[in-house]
């Protein structure tokens, strides 16, 4: 027996063995690694964000049906100008842009075409809509306005304001922030309008 209690005999057969060994060992570090981003990516997908496909007209001219959107509801706070995505307001995932937050005043100028919050006109144009004429439309399950935006809700408007079920219509209303699944954050497709969402 050698000094290190093997006999040279198995020294050798171990020394022979050992390329095999390693390639083993790397090849369950490599699987180790793998399923352990596996893990992680889905995990982020679950709970952190989602990738929701734009269904509908709604939010022309900014997303069109089929644009994909990352969402987080871990963004920060909502804010007026947001583009949020509400579940259990119709009968699926609908998008939509926040014009008013809790306490503020909802109005519609019906001559001018105007949404007015706390009484100030709010231009199409700070949210990028070329044509920001806003309308009641003369439907039954249209709300009486002006609003008052509840504690814990928003006020919804689709920037295609022409084609839009939002928040000026009872199916929708005033949405509890709890049934926002979150905020857009990032564009993914079309890839040339694909960046973070400012």
């Amino acid at each position: 027996m050698s000094e290190t209690g093997f006999e040279p005999q198995e020294e050798e057969e171990k020394a022979e063995a050992s390329p095999r060994e390693k390639f083993r060992r790397s090849v369950l570090e490599w699987t180790e690694t793998i399923v352990m981003a596996i893990i992680v990516v889905t995990a982020v997908f679950t709970f952190l964000v989602r990738i929701i496909t734009v269904e509908g007209s709604s939010m022309n001219p900014t997303y069109h049906n089929g644009d994909r959107v990352l969402v987080s509801d871990l963004a920060g706070g909502i804010q007026q100008g947001d583009v949020v995505i509400i579940i259990n307001a119709l009968d699926k995932p609908i998008i939509k842009r926040v014009v008013a937050t809790e306490g503020q005043t909802v109005d519609f100028d019906p001559a001018l075409g105007e949404v007015t919050i706390d009484g100030t006109p709010l231009f199409g144009e700070m949210f990028g809509i070329e044509n920001g004429i806003t309308l009641l439309p003369e439907y039954p399950n249209v709300l009486e306005f002006p609003q008052t935006v509840p504690e814990g809700c928003v006020f919804v408007l689709g920037d295609n304001r022409g084609n839009s079920t939002d928040s000026r219509f009872s199916e929708v209303g005033m949405v509890d922030t709890r049934n926002l699944l979150g905020k857009v954050i990032f564009n993914l497709y079309p890839f040339s309008q694909a960046g973070v969402v400012k």
